[in-house]
């Protein structure tokens, strides 16, 4: 497996404990963040798992064929993004087509696509007065939280929430989620 993520990779930190753990048949072969600060680099280097910065601004066609490479190089199958604040380009998403997986903070498609994450989505879904969010682990595609839908849990919105709220909530929860996903997988109960 390998990980990409732009902040601290909670889900991604879970999906490699579960593996040190034996609870999850995977490798954590590379993680990679776009920026060099990454939180994530810190658990990375204490866990054993190989990391890498590929900047994404100054040249987003170079980065994407950097990122390929890379993965392909470590000996990824299959792709975790955790937290990953950038579209993924061509050559990412045609080497890995069907291999790539994210995780959204709420249902998707109504409260997804591009400028949809964090409070933003958790304060869209109390505005919309729905009585229930979710958490979505979807395939990736070139369209912002667009591909396929592969598992969703139920979150309720309960009467005072707050998009703070609701989020710590739907945090607290998804790194958990990710894994009993993936589980899934590995066992051939859901195909990516």
């Amino acid at each position: 497996m390998g990980f990409l993520a732009s902040g601290n990779g909670s889900s991604a930190e879970a999906i490699v404990d579960a593996i040190g753990a034996g609870e999850l048949d995977a490798e954590a072969r590379l993680l990679v963040s776009n920026k060099k600060d990454c939180a994530a680099f810190a658990w990375a280097a204490e866990k054993g798992v190989p990391f890498l910065c590929i900047p994404t601004v100054a040249d987003p066609g170079g980065a994407d064929a950097r990122l390929a490479e890379a993965l392909a190089d470590a000996g990824v199958e299959l792709i975790v993004l955790s937290g990953y604040l950038r579209r993924l380009g061509p050559q990412t998403l045609g080497r890995f087509a069907g291999r790539i997986l994210n995780i959204h903070p709420g249902p998707l498609p109504r409260f997804g696509g591009e400028g949809m994450y964090g409070a933003r989505v958790h304060q869209a879904v109390i505005s919309a007065g729905v009585p229930e969010s979710a958490i979505v682990v979807h395939g990736v595609d070139e369209i912002y939280d667009h591909g396929p839908e592969l598992a969703r849990r139920s979150v309720p919105v309960l009467p005072g929430d707050t998009a703070a709220s609701l989020e710590a909530r739907v945090k607290a929860l998804e790194p958990g989620f990710f894994v009993e996903t993936l589980r899934r997988v590995a066992s051939g109960e859901l195909r990516v």
